[in-house]
């Protein structure tokens, strides 16, 4: 179908997409470690998902896709995350943050590369 340009259009594009859904995972947990919660539900991960979508992939989504986003309420409870690791939610957030701070790294150097 795309012959020799396959090469070009299918990595360039797939990279493109794994590097935005990098980021996507980046600001998800930073929010999470930022601790943004609904108030009135703060066992939800909606608030999260919702910001690191608008932040990250959002401008890249048809206004079709956009408005099936927002009826995506099939996320896990914040609880859930850490389930079976047997592991209190401030330990947890301590873990997720150190994480963070090797992964954001990364992040930074594909950014600089691409």
């Amino acid at each position: 179908m795309y012959g020799a340009e396959w090469l070009k259009v299918g990595a360039t594009l797939a990279l493109m997409w794994l590097k935005r859904g990098l980021c996507f995972i980046q600001v998800f947990l930073q929010s999470i470690c930022d601790r943004d919660q609904d108030t009135s539900h703060p066992n939800l991960i909606h608030l999260n998902t919702t910001k690191a979508y608008k932040m990250v992939l959002k401008k890249y989504h048809s206004w079709i896709l956009q408005i099936f986003q927002e009826a995506l309420y099939a996320r896990p409870y914040k609880s859930m995350l850490s389930k079976g690791q047997n592991v209190m939610e401030k330990e947890c957030l301590e873990k997720v943050h150190l994480f963070l701070v090797k992964y954001t790294a990364t992040i930074d150097i594909l950014y600089k590369m691409m």
